[in-house]
């Protein structure tokens, strides 16, 4: 089973049915990231991968910012809660360093993400910059909050959006938008995210915890192996040619079409009712 309660850098719980919530907690910080928690979050991903309780991931912050970035506060005080893991160097040292801190350490969290086969909602809160951004960008749904704000504007700094915001942004918004967005160094708000394709949602800031939770519910009850299955194959359809494609989802519509789920789904609609799937997971309800 996953690890629930205070981590380090944010809190885990799992609501029923089977929603596994990820709220950051360092307010103070607006919730800015260092490397133990990227490794921790890493951990945390992979632990709901493999516990059957858990159907749906929704990841949110504490305070007025979804996650600002890396933390670069100054303050010496620690964090609490307990690490999933232990510290390891955080590189960036020198070149090689940050070569590899990069890829073995910040760009591991949107990997694990997106090779996460359950649906990963941001329940984006407040504001998310750079780190917070490619983190909500890499969840499957968005949603946010009318306060919230997003962007990169790395260029300020002489940066680059090193943690795939250049990819994730392609894929929504195309290449001229994206060029425009980095070079501009635009922090637009959650409607022009919206207007953008950066955002599916826009609720007011009362309603997000109670959207996200419907949401994730909706998708939770519905039919697991086919969503998980669905959710492979869009992105991998997104590399691959028109006869790749077919040929992969010939493959898992071989699983998908033979699950007990296809078969509920078939009766209910004959019999006219909501159709009840999961039966396969009923043992790992969580309430």
């Amino acid at each position: 089973m996953m690890k629930t309660g205070a981590c380090h850098g944010f809190e885990v719980e799992v609501r029923g049915p089977g929603i596994a919530w990820i709220r950051f907690n360092t307010p103070e910080r607006l919730n800015g990231f260092n490397q133990a928690i990227k490794r921790d979050l890493v951990e945390t991903i992979l632990q709901a991968q493999m516990d059957h309780r858990v159907r749906v991931l929704v990841i949110t912050g504490e305070g007025r910012a979804f996650c600002a970035g890396d933390d670069i506060s100054g303050q010496a005080k620690g964090i609490g809660g307990e690490p999933l893991m232990d510290p390891i160097p955080h590189g960036h040292d020198n070149p090689i360093g940050t070569y590899e801190g990069l890829r073995h350490l910040s760009q591991t969290v949107n990997l694990a993400l997106r090779n996460c086969d359950k649906i990963a909602i941001a329940a984006v809160n407040g504001v998310a910059i750079q780190t917070g951004m490619t983190l909500a960008l890499a969840c499957d749904f968005r949603i946010a909050a009318e306060s919230a704000r997003l962007g990169s504007a790395t260029l300020r700094f002489g940066l680059l959006p090193d943690e795939g915001g250049q990819y994730l942004c392609v894929q929504l918004m195309g290449v001229a938008k994206t060029m425009d967005f980095f070079i501009h160094k635009r922090i637009v708000t959650a409607r022009e995210a919206l207007d953008l394709g950066l955002l599916h949602e826009v609720v007011p800031d009362g309603e997000l915890e109670d959207r996200a939770m419907a949401l994730a519910t909706d998708i939770a009850n519905g039919p697991q192996v086919a969503i998980r299955m669905l959710k492979r194959s869009v992105y991998n359809a997104a590399d691959m040619t028109f006869e790749q494609s077919l040929d992969e989802i010939a493959a898992k519509t071989a699983v998908t079409d033979h699950h007990p789920d296809a078969r509920e789904g078939g009766l209910s609609f004959r019999e006219k009712r909501a159709p009840d799937f999961n039966a396969w997971l009923e043992e790992y309800r969580s309430s």
